[in-house]
């Protein structure tokens, strides 16, 4: 088994994970929901179709296997709903509610439909709903804080069926009746402990195996705990441990028989238990548990399962060694942590995980610059335990911990005194996740936490960052259509560059500005601002920038018609790209000089320059411009009267066309170029630079 921070051979669980695999009991629940889901509603009976998806409501206490009843019920009527299963967790283990535009996003996401960065959450709401109108699909939405959440995203349709799980009625929603758990019955119970202890000790006792069952009075995780505990001892009598239950007296008999599980933990152990209380979602890594507890990756590996085989943790289904604590005892190891650990050791223990989780991320992102030897030497540096096999084990990786790792975010962000930890991590999942799956397919997750970036930026008083993250946010409201809101958040950038005194940002924002109001159809305004910016660029005698923003000037003047200004200021942005030395953007800048001139009426004059930019590209080896250009000149010649040269060009541009198809195909895709470095926290976008 490899050190390696990702074991390409998963896990091998400790205990009875296969069996606790089978469900058993609740027959009679079972009958009922699968009967509820026939039967008439209320507004059928009345003579009207129903305008909304059927709810089935599982109540009952965390731990009593209400998931699990949900999930077998998903498991025997699937296979009605042709458009498959939907499932969403609606609250964190420690019991928060997870936001509605959250859930929607990954419900959205779940159906492969676009989620677009910074979207409201009623709006993906509404998307949601809108998706599922002309749908057949079963929705799982387990652990229900409150109606609300579940009416939200009810599917405005009945051939949809949504099962929901939650601690108590879901008042609001109508023709509702919940399926309340209590205990297993008693046959049920003894099975689930004779899949930890065996049947032997079971059917040599069995008034004794009965007594426990009462003692934990069916409660399907107390049983479990019960049976790890008298698995891992193998001559303890199962009356013993009824008997110890029954004077304990005080408590549930899940917290009696987590308390008895508990204290046969040896020190460590029991140190790691209760400080996996801090996992962000409840999921758990040996990476994890090794930070929090400062042991080696080893010693937290086999901890972990040793909590498996006692029924503390559950063993998830993932290709990676990962757990999930469950959530009925999240608030046991709460208490206990509180308890009986100082505040500055929790402290501690939560910046060890954030520091490893940071290398972690590190890590991933620099196994994908395999071009770069200051990469290379850098990925050597690190220890062992935390390298990567290959980018590939690297990306699975990100995918399958990604839920742990926003949510160590927004965690860290919260806590409030580990604002540097937290940029930090910030920094690196921002770089991985562009690195592994480029800017655009990440967006919807960097919109989250560029805004938690900006969140401690203005906690701290960090104009710098504020600019930078304001930035990043104008760049996402703007690629998604919402102009105005990217225009609001690049001028708050604009003020927070001043206030830090960054000439990059704030020259970067005055042209942002002006892209905004150029897409708003302001030219006037859009030209002004482009103005501002050059001003800045040619103070700083920054040639590249500036050539870039006479262009933009003159783009501007394009669309306002002012196409003699359009053509001075191409002229200038092509005499300054030749100047730089910089062909490709010399060939694109005489494609747009030719543009101008055919929108003025110059048709001899636009074919020159385009013949001029068609040697231009074809020096800077861009084949699309090349293509682009021939059809231009193609499509000038046919205004022009000969149709004769216009269709050799034409044919040009499709042999291009297909060449570079075939090369697109032959060669992998380069990744999405990282945007900073690795010794700063701060985060920027260079889109609306290009």
């Amino acid at each position: 088994m490899t050190d390696q921070a990702v074991n390409t051979d998963g896990v091998r669980l400790s205990g009875h994970a296969a069996d606790q695999s089978r469900f058993l009991g609740r027959t009679r629940e079972l009958k009922e929901l699968r009967a509820d889901i026939e039967r008439a509603g209320l507004d059928t009976l009345s003579g009207r179709k129903a305008p909304r998806a059927r709810v089935l409501l599982i109540a009952g206490r965390p731990g009593s296997g209400r998931t699990a009843l949900a999930e077998e019920l998903v498991r025997q009527v699937a296979d009605r709903y042709d458009d498959g299963v939907l499932r969403a967790r609606l609250s964190e283990p420690d019991g928060t509610p997870v936001p509605l535009g959250q859930t929607a996003r990954e419900l959205l996401a779940a159906l492969r439909l676009p989620t677009p960065a910074g979207a409201a959450a009623d709006d993906l709401a509404e998307a949601l709903r809108t998706a599922l109108a002309d749908r057949r699909a079963l929705v799982l939405l387990d652990d229900a804080a409150d109606a609300e959440q579940v009416d939200a995203l009810l599917p405005d349709t009945p051939d949809c069926l949504v099962v929901a799980v939650s601690s108590g009625p879901l008042t609001g929603i109508s023709d509702v009746r919940p399926c309340t758990l209590g205990g297993l019955d008693t046959k049920s119970a003894l099975e689930l402990l004779t899949r930890y202890t065996g049947s032997v000790r079971i059917t040599v006792d069995p008034r004794a195996a009965e007594g426990l069952v009462e003692e934990c009075q069916g409660h399907p995780a107390a049983l479990t705990l019960a049976g790890g505990w008298l698995a891992a001892r193998p001559k303890a009598a199962v009356a013993d441990l009824a008997k110890h239950l029954h004077t304990e007296g005080e408590g549930t008999p899940l917290s009696r028989v987590f308390g008895l599980v508990y204290t046969s933990l040896a020190a460590p152990s029991a140190r790691m238990l209760r400080l996996l209380s801090l996992a962000p979602a409840g999921l758990v890594d040996p990476h994890t548990a090794a930070s929090l507890a400062g042991c080696s990756v080893g010693d937290a590996h086999a901890a972990l399962d040793e909590f498996v085989a006692l029924g503390l943790l559950r063993a998830a289904d993932s290709p990676l060694p990962q757990y999930e604590v469950p959530g009925c005892l999240h608030p046991l190891l709460k208490k206990l942590t509180q308890s009986q650990d100082r505040p500055g050791e929790v402290q501690l223990a939560r910046a060890r995980m954030l520091e490893r989780t940071v290398r972690l991320l590190q890590s991933c992102r620099v196994i994908t610059e395999t071009d770069s030897p200051e990469a290379r030497e850098k990925l050597q540096g690190m220890p062992r335990s935390l390298r990567f096999p290959s980018p590939r084990a690297a990306e699975e990786w990100l995918r399958l911990r990604r839920p742990a790792l926003l949510a160590a975010a927004r965690l860290a962000v919260a806590d409030g005194e580990l604002d540097t930890l937290a940029r930090r991590l910030m920094s690196q999942l921002v770089k991985a996740m562009v690195a592994h799956f480029g800017t655009r397919a990440a967006a919807p997750d960097l919109y989250g936490i560029h805004r938690l970036v900006l969140d401690v930026a203005e906690r701290r008083d960090l104009p710098r960052e504020k600019a930078a993250a304001l930035l990043n946010l104008g760049d996402l409201d703007a690629q998604t259509g919402r102009t105005t809101e990217a225009l609001a958040r690049y001028r708050a950038a604009l003020d927070a560059g001043r206030e830090a005194n960054d000439p990059y940002a704030s020259g970067r924002a005055m042209e942002s500005v002006g892209g905004a109001h150029l897409e708003l159809g302001d030219y006037d305004r859009a030209a002004d601002w482009f103005g501002r910016a050059l001003a800045e660029r040619l103070a700083r005698g920054e040639r590249a920038a500036a050539a870039r923003l006479y262009g933009r000037i003159a783009a501007a003047h394009t669309y306002a018609g002012r196409y003699g200004e359009a053509q001075r200021g191409w002229r200038t942005a092509i005499a300054r790209h030749r100047k730089n030395g910089d062909i490709a953007s010399h060939a694109r800048a005489l494609s747009e000089l030719a543009r101008v001139q055919e929108y003025a009426g110059r048709p001899e004059e636009s074919l020159r320059t385009c013949h001029e930019a068609v040697e231009w590209a074809r020096r800077a080896e861009d084949v699309r411009l090349q293509a682009a250009l021939q059809l231009r000149l193609a499509d000038t010649l046919e205004r022009l009267g000969d149709p004769a040269s216009a269709q050799l060009h034409r044919g040009t541009a499709e042999r291009l066309l297909g060449e570079e198809r075939e090369d697109t195909e032959q060669e992998p895709k380069p990744l999405d170029p990282l945007q900073q470095d690795d010794d700063t926290c701060e985060i920027r976008s260079t889109s609306g630079e290009d």
